[in-house]
């Protein structure tokens, strides 16, 4: 993964990481030409925009076992940020506790 900055990372040709301290890891976008879901970047590495929104959303397992039963049930998590001017702006429907609030792009951890 190569740096083009202290908050954005190239791991491959045609994608973009960025770091989210909502999430804690990065969150990675496909630019220009190829097949898949693209989203419109300003070409700045320093304060980059990307457009449209950025929707990441996955499952984690239930600590708290159902009312019935023993399973543990998934937890849908999403992080639905928009990226402008070199600040993230998290969307009301985060999972985690920036939900709300928008703030300067992260830079990556040591080591990232």
């Amino acid at each position: 993964m190569s740096a083009l900055s202290k908050v954005l990372r190239q791991p491959a040709a045609g994608c973009l990481s960025f770091w989210c301290p909502g999430c804690g890891i990065p969150h990675t976008i496909q630019h220009g030409d190829g097949p898949g879901p693209r989203w419109g970047w300003n070409g700045d590495a320093e304060r980059p925009t990307f457009t449209p929104s950025v929707l990441v959303t996955w499952s984690e397992p239930s600590h708290n076992p159902g009312e019935f039963d023993d399973q543990r049930k998934d937890v849908k998590k999403a992080c639905h940020t928009f990226v402008t001017d070199g600040r993230i702006q998290f969307l009301g429907d985060c999972t985690h506790a920036l939900a709300g609030q928008t703030v300067p792009m992260a830079e990556f951890p040591e080591g990232c």
